[in-house]
């Protein structure tokens, strides 16, 4: 499987959401939470072209959106796509 990074930050219901799912796909995550790193929540908006909201989730070097995206990738079928 493909690396998952998502840029996260604590007490987000829509970061747990996405974690959940992609646990739920046995997938390994790394997580970079930006409430504690502003220096990380720069490169977050960089990589993104500009994203404020958490999180951002990149599958390998494909950038994925929010969790309105991930789960509408997993709806679609595509999300499992991505992840092989």
């Amino acid at each position: 499987m493909k690396q998952v990074l998502m840029y996260m930050g604590d007490y987000c219901s829509h970061c747990k959401s996405a974690k959940s799912l992609l646990e739920s796909k046995n997938v390994e995550i790394k997580e970079i939470d930006v409430s504690k790193n502003p220096n990380k929540r720069d490169e977050m908006q960089e990589r993104t072209g500009g994203a404020k909201t958490i999180p951002q989730i990149f599958i390998g070097d494909h950038y994925i959106g929010g969790n309105a995206e991930l789960q509408a990738a997993n709806r679609s079928g595509e999300l499992d796509k991505l992840l092989t």
